[in-house]
């Protein structure tokens, strides 16, 4: 099977989608450099410095819910060139307003593109690569994800440092205001660069083979398979495993009908329970907080942003290696050993935050135990829960199903970076890592007792799961023994 897949063009459009995984990372973390600037320029309240921070999120809520009904109704690609435009018109809003309430209009509209991008990129990713790949493929998007984290710590650095510099020549064009005087503006704004080059290179993919099945264009779906798989006979046989799964749900109704049915009903419970739980063990309260907690233990807060720089460069470099052993080592085994270290981690934050300062132990442990973290949290649920979202469902119900899952997985974002700081006020730094690593054991027997292992079956037959357990659990067995 393997040789007859053309896995040069099955990197490229992976690579296309995955830029859209790049923009979302970069959206995300640049706001961590322009929140001092921003707040001081428009004389922002601590009420008003949170709703610039939040704006976007609430931005991905509103594209994560329509995302699924424009993968259906216009197609992955066309799903990717509407968060493409989102991103593009984003990135140039910010960096022109006049206004902060225009500031977070168009932080609003960035952040809709990234629920789009979340949903329909990894879903397309999905939908095109093979079943022995499909694991490595979806996880570049988790990789451009942490390199777009990283971008953004790195160019608000550099952006940063050269409006220092260039202050003393600075004049009042246009440009002056947006790399020197108003750096934030260049912050936001930089990431026009690579909106606009995901805009033209969607354009030289295809579109999801799957999605044209689905929609009675069965003539373009063999043509896309035709170059995916270097065989006629190969490319043949994926339409007729497609052709058959869908002939199954035919005459069943609309998505929105299949999605109420018993068994798709649970699968989508579960996806929605992995998506929302991932939240509260506590990536993102270490991601959006991690430089303020690091100075309430004792570090310098000059060294913030070098610490950003550090958690973003563990998590790529670890994302990089989750990504090569993904379809080799299981999706189910890699969230063990990684929520494993993670429970490991938080304890031990947990104890730092008890006895660490009192004992005089170095604060570096505690910037030691968050990279551990970040490592742990980046190889497991990081690297896996976008593959398992986008390979879990049947074709039909796909990008709904996803869309809720995604909605999920936000909204728990959302209420993580708004209940934080409640929660290292009441409970303290112990107490709130500690729920944290309370939060990693529900997760554990979810992934345990009701996901299936999906790591080398086609889409098929994962969807026959839902429908039939144990015949799929005797065919992955007979697989299993025969590799």
């Amino acid at each position: 099977m393997k040789q007859d897949i053309n896995l040069g063009y099955l990197f490229f459009i992976s690579f296309v989608a995955a830029l859209g995984g790049f923009l979302f990372g970069y959206d995300t973390a640049v706001i961590s450099g322009t929140i001092s600037q921003v707040a001081s320029q428009f004389s922002l309240s601590a009420m008003n410095q949170g709703w610039y921070v939040g704006c976007a999120l609430l931005g991905s809520i509103a594209g994560v819910s329509v995302a699924g009904v424009l993968g259906d109704a216009l197609g992955r690609k066309w799903a990717m060139v509407i968060s493409a435009v989102l991103f593009s018109s984003s990135a140039i809003g910010c960096a022109l307003c006049g206004t902060f309430n225009e500031l977070v209009l168009w932080r609003i509209v960035g952040g809709a593109g990234i629920g789009v991008a979340s949903i329909i990129c990894p879903l397309y990713i999905s939908e095109l690569a093979a079943a022995e790949y499909r694991g490595r493929l979806v996880s570049l998007y988790q990789l451009a994800v942490t390199v777009g984290f990283l971008g953004a710590y790195l160019v608000n650095f550099g952006l940063l440092n050269y409006s220092i510099e260039a202050a003393p020549t600075a004049d009042d064009s246009l440009w002056s205001r947006i790399l020197v005087s108003e750096s934030w503006r260049g912050m936001l704004g930089m990431e026009t660069l690579p909106a606009l080059m995901f805009f033209i290179v969607i354009f030289f993919i295809p579109e999801s083979p799957r999605w044209l099945f689905a929609h009675n264009r069965g003539t373009s779906a063999r043509e896309v398979l035709k170059r995916v798989f270097k065989s006629e006979t190969a490319a043949r046989g994926e339409a007729a495993a497609v052709e058959a799964s869908l002939a199954t749900t035919k005459g069943e109704g609309n998505s929105l009908h299949l999605l109420m049915r018993p068994r798709m009903r649970r699968a989508v419970l579960i996806g929605t329970a992995i998506a929302i739980l991932g939240q509260f063990m506590g990536v993102n309260a270490v991601l959006y907080y991690g430089p303020t907690i690091f100075e309430d233990a004792g570090l310098s807060g000059s060294d913030s942003l070098f610490y950003q720089v550090m958690v973003g460069a563990v998590n790529t470099l670890t994302t990089i290696g989750a990504m090569f052993i993904i379809d080799k080592a299981g999706r189910k085994q890699l969230v063990y050993w990684g929520v494993s270290g993670m429970i490991v981690s938080l304890l031990l934050i947990a104890a730092y935050f008890t006895w660490g300062a009192s004992a005089g132990i170095s604060s570096i442990w505690l910037l030691i135990f968050f990279l551990f973290y970040i490592f742990c949290c980046a190889g497991s649920i990081c690297a896996v829960v976008f593959v398992l979202l986008s390979e879990m469902y049947p074709t039909k119900i796909r990008a709904l199903a996803m869309s809720i899952a995604g909605l999920a997985l936000w909204i728990g974002t959302y209420l993580v970076g708004q209940l934080t700081p409640w929660l290292l006020e009441n409970l303290g730094g112990a107490g709130t890592f500690l729920l944290f690593a309370v939060m990693c054991v529900p997760y554990m027997l979810i992934m345990w007792r009701c996901v299936p292992e999906t790591t080398g079956r086609t889409l098929e037959e994962i969807e026959k799961y839902w429908e039939d357990p144990e015949a799929v659990a005797a065919t992955t067995s007979a697989k299993a023994d025969s590799l």
